[in-house]
């Protein structure tokens, strides 16, 4: 289920990142096309909003790399710090602290221009690749084998097995949306058209299945040593350090893992949340807000969001994912069906830039009502079971089953209608490109006044 999830994103992101490499703009931009110059804020606005729920979830992650990292130098007395924190506030005092010293090591980072983070990326990618190889290597050594684990055989059978099949596969590629959705906020930098297809298409999907795979071998073998499962790195270093706390071996190994994890979770708060949103806000007031102050807005909101409740359970996080992907998978179907289906690759470059209904993505006051009808369309129907889900009632049957496959139904729903709606209600200005130049009026006013542009426009959509 790996595979074909991995399989999936790569081809969505393809998809996504199509009009980033052949058109040098970013999602922003590229949106105007499919909802209109003033309608593409609605999507702007949910990739914002998912972006501050995975910059607060990676922050709380980064923290506890943090910690990992303290309590190696420091040792027991920093790994038994005493929590002076109640329960109900669903974080220990040690993990607070070191959440705000990842946010402090984090913020110069944020800085610095997205064209100047390569070489820090590839330290990062060398760092974490060591560390999942030091820990596979050490579990399996440790443990004499991988666990038993991986023989455990299924309890469930029939249609319920299917179904949670289903509903995992669609929960591991709900995971992946936001960055899919906003691909071509990074493949514009691309230096000729398909730059970016052997990495969206091969590199990235292999990465993934080879670090779900060598999670799942080291959950194994680590759950034959200590008798428990960890899914997460970071409980299971920290649970590592809480055993052999005063053991020099222990104490090195966890260090240089925590420094892996550390960067990992820096790369992935500047490159996915950060710089990605903070382009996103700087088209929603561009007089006041550029890439850095975006990234610094989307942090504050980050720690707001007080994301160790986010991810205090396996079953809240996915809930969460699950949340954000019956929202995102409509979009894109709206975005990928406009493109490949209306438009058939081509664009009115210079319209994307112009506000006034002589652009052909102007429609009825800026807005295309079909995008928006198509993905309400793609969502509606997911919203009972997705409340059952969230109240915690496990059941097998219409809406709750509908709800387990919301990035499939929700993206080709929303591809079909918006498809349908474009065919029986056709735009001025819908085919066809042309190149950037600039100009105060669209394609649609050439040889035309605003007024007849209005009228004319009016006439369409009704």
């Amino acid at each position: 289920m790996v595979v074909v999830g991995c399989v999936v994103i790569g081809i969505l992101a393809v998809l996504c990142g199509w009009l980033g490499s052949h058109h040098h703009v970013g999602f922003t931009v590229a949106s105007r096309s499919a909802w209109g110059l003033r309608g593409a804020f609605w999507p702007i606005l949910n990739r914002v909003m998912t972006g501050c729920v995975w910059m607060g979830v990676q922050m709380y992650w980064g923290g506890l790399a943090v910690r990992l990292v303290l309590n190696a130098i420091i040792g027991p007395k920093f790994i038994f710090m005493t929590n002076t924190l109640p329960a109900s506030a669903n974080v220990e005092t040690a993990n607070l602290i070191c959440f705000f010293i990842f946010i402090i090591a984090a913020l110069p980072l944020m800085m610095v221009p997205p064209e100047r983070l390569q070489v820090p990326f590839h330290v990062a990618f060398a760092m974490i690749t060591s560390t999942l190889i030091g820990m596979l290597l050490w579990s399996l050594i440790a443990a004499h084998g991988a666990g038993e684990l991986l023989a455990i055989s299924t309890t469930q059978d029939g249609s319920k097995l299917s179904w949670n099949m289903l509903y995992g596969l669609q929960s591991f590629i709900g995971g992946w949306l936001g960055g899919v959705l906003g691909q071509s906020d990074w493949t514009r930098y691309s230096r000729h058209e398909n730059g970016a297809l052997l990495g969206q298409s091969f590199a990235a999907p292999l990465t993934v299945c080879l670090t779900a795979f060598l999670g799942i071998l080291i959950t194994s073998a680590a759950s034959a040593l200590y008798g428990q499962v960890f899914w997460n790195p970071f409980l299971l270093l920290l649970f590592i350090q809480s055993k052999s706390a005063s053991d020099p071996a222990t104490r090195a190994g966890t260090f240089f893992a925590g420094l892996g994890l550390l960067a990992s979770q820096m790369s992935l708060c500047i490159v996915l949340n950060s710089v990605s949103a903070g382009m996103d806000l700087t088209t929603l007031s561009p007089q006041y807000i550029n890439i850095r102050r975006g990234a610094i807005i989307i942090l504050v909101i980050g720690v707001a969001i007080v994301p160790w409740n986010l991810v205090n359970t396996a079953s809240t996080f996915l809930t969460v994912l699950q949340g954000w992907s019956i929202f995102l998978a409509p979009m894109i179907g709206v975005l990928i069906a406009d493109y490949f289906a209306v438009r058939r690759r081509a664009l009115h470059l210079a319209d994307l830039y112009i506000g006034n209904p002589t652009s052909a993505y102007w429609y009825t006051a800026g807005f295309n009502f079909r995008a928006f009808v198509a993905w309400a369309m793609g969502l509606w129907p997911l919203l009972p079971g997705f409340v059952r889900t969230v109240r915690g009632i496990e059941e097998y049957s219409g809406w709750s089953n509908l709800v387990r496959v919301n990035v499939f139904f929700g993206f080709t729903v929303a591809f079909v209608v918006h498809l349908g709606l474009h065919m029986v209600f056709p735009t001025s200005g819908s085919r066809g490109d042309s190149p950037f130049a600039k100009t105060d009026h669209g394609v649609l006013g050439n040889e035309q006044s605003l007024e007849d542009v209005e009228k004319r426009t009016r006439a369409n959509d009704a």
